[in-house]
């Protein structure tokens, strides 16, 4: 590709992208109508890539990757890491954006879109991916494949065909009402990893997800079903109520943390206790709750004003209903990054991550910040039980979800507190547990689904740290060697000697007519 001659001039940034994104797209139509249509989308993304690697060079520097990605390429480790996971994340991008419209366009036009955004992406992740970043995909694509030959060799050892199994729990997987299923556990999932994750940044472990949002729950399903309210306002309430609860019951731990230095790990852990006997103790028909049915119990079922409507699933070919709290969970995500990335509290919050006796030297309140990250954290965990109870149930009973805060805690780490990371991790966790449970029905244990969720979590956590620090270290390396070649070839110095040094003074001392004497200082600083 580096072979093929380029014209001697640059190439501006809009005219190489919509040349890429055109050449993708004009190919995978043209193929379409002689191959499969994720062949030709493949083959027009991988052309789209290779236009945008030859005419890379061409690009002007301070609209490429900037300083950093511009000092990495042409670098082993970018040539063989960031440019085959560039490649191998385009065609990623357009196969998931094709085989997602395919659910209501017609073949032809998912294909072509489809194209359009893996070559966009191509162009993006050519000029943008850092080899960092490329590194922590490589860390969870090789977590994947040792999570599946870890399920497929528990599978063969069991006598069940393994190939079999995955190509069943995929078709169940993708179908239409399952799509539904996996985007509402995911909602559900997301919430409640983004808790765990404010504590992670701050380097405290918040195990009391799971006793917060439960207990968060039950209280705003009470205020919900007792109290009579019009529309838009009952939300708000019961939404108000659920963030208080829990950050009141998370706050419990922060402050004994800052105060008594309590560990929040065993705080944590015994709040969660508290809060199921708690729990118990309510969900009773002499206090909040009522009978729902022969054998349950719960809180008074919510009128119609106070539930969130959810989004109809046509577009996926579904008759369910996407929860309406996917919305707010989008807008926790969002908020989470601008908290993290473009406030000064997240600032200080990453640094007293990092380091509590610097930060503290820097002028941070360190317990200040260990309060309050325990407090939004269980803010945001108040909120893991609404979209059931809000857009499902209607009520909290005895048979409402357990153990989401649990759950959390893996797809955290799996997504490694990003919020676009979670986001997939939750998906994916939703997907592994809506796909297993078709197994039963063909004579196969549902815990395989278990047994790949919790090795994938184990690998990602050990293979992440490895890639993590190998990469480190070849970044200082690079460093010391670009250090090492710009101290041997040092500039050559130039020495301005003024004239009046060079020739001889006259005998009487007189300088000569019209021109003064310069001062010593002058002279002296251009000799030197």
């Amino acid at each position: 590709m580096s072979r093929i001659p380029r014209p001697a001039r640059t190439l501006p940034a809009p005219a190489a992208a919509g040349v890429a994104i055109a050449l993708g797209v004009v190919l995978t139509i043209a193929l379409d109508t002689a191959l499969l249509w994720w062949a030709a989308l493949i083959i027009g993304v991988v052309a789209a890539f290779a236009f945008v690697a030859w005419s890379g060079p061409m690009v002007p520097r301070e609209r490429r990757a900037g300083a950093d990605g511009a000092r990495e390429e042409g670098t082993v480790l970018h040539n063989t890491l960031v440019v085959p996971t560039a490649l191998v994340l385009s065609v990623a991008a357009g196969l998931l954006t094709a085989w997602f419209l395919d659910l209501s366009l017609i073949e032809p036009v998912a294909a072509a879109l489809g194209a359009l955004a893996g070559s966009a992406a191509a162009f993006w992740l050519f000029h943008r991916l850092s080899a960092m970043l490329a590194l922590s995909f490589a860390a969870v694509l090789a977590a994947g494949v040792i999570a599946t030959a870890v399920t497929a060799a528990v599978l063969f050892f069991s006598g069940i065909p393994p190939l079999a199994t995955f190509e069943r729990m995929l078709e169940y997987g993708t179908r239409p009402d399952s799509l539904v299923r996996i985007v509402n556990d995911g909602t559900t999932y997301y919430l409640a990893a983004v808790a765990v994750a404010i504590g992670f940044k701050m380097k405290l472990f918040n195990i009391g997800v799971d006793g917060q949002y439960r207990l968060a729950a039950l209280l705003s399903a009470a205020v919900g079903g007792y109290i009579m309210l019009p529309p838009v306002l009952s939300q708000i309430v019961i939404v108000i109520t659920a963030v208080a609860v829990g950050g009141v019951w998370a706050g419990i731990a922060g402050y004994l943390k800052v105060t008594r230095g309590v560990s929040e790990v065993i705080s944590t852990i015994m709040l969660n206790s508290i809060a199921t006997g708690v729990t118990a103790y309510l969900l009773s028909t002499d206090r909040l709750a009522v009978e729902i049915s022969t054998n349950n119990i719960g809180t008074p079922p919510m009128p119609e004003s106070s539930w969130v409507p959810g989004i109809p699933a046509g577009f996926l070919g579904s008759d369910e209903t996407i929860f309406g709290f996917v919305l707010l969970a989008v807008a926790v995500g969002i908020g989470y990054w601008v908290m993290l990335n473009r406030t000064r509290f997240g600032f200080e919050l990453r640094a007293t991550g990092q380091s509590q006796t610097a930060a503290e030297a820097s002028g941070v309140n360190v317990k200040k910040m260990v309060f309050l990250s325990m407090l939004f954290s269980g803010m945001v965990a108040g909120l893991v039980g609404l979209p059931q109870l809000l857009g499902s149930s209607h009520h909290y009973a005895l048979d409402f979800p357990t153990g989401i805060g649990f759950i959390g805690i893996a797809i955290a780490l799996l997504g490694r507190n990003h919020p676009v990371g979670i986001v997939f991790a939750a998906l994916f966790w939703a997907f592994l547990n809506q796909a297993s449970g078709i197994l039963p029905f063909d004579g196969i244990p549902q815990e395989i689904a278990v047994i790949s969720q919790a090795t994938i979590v184990l690998t990602v956590v050990v293979v992440y740290e490895v890639v993590h620090r190998w990469g480190r270290r070849y970044q200082q390396q690079q460093i010391g060697r670009q250090l090492g070649t710009t101290a041997e070839s040092p500039a050559p110095e130039t020495v301005k000697v003024s004239a009046d040094e060079t020739s001889p003074a006259p005998a009487d001392g007189s300088t000569d007519a019209g021109t003064a004497p310069e001062p010593e200082d002058r002279r002296g600083g251009e000799a030197k």
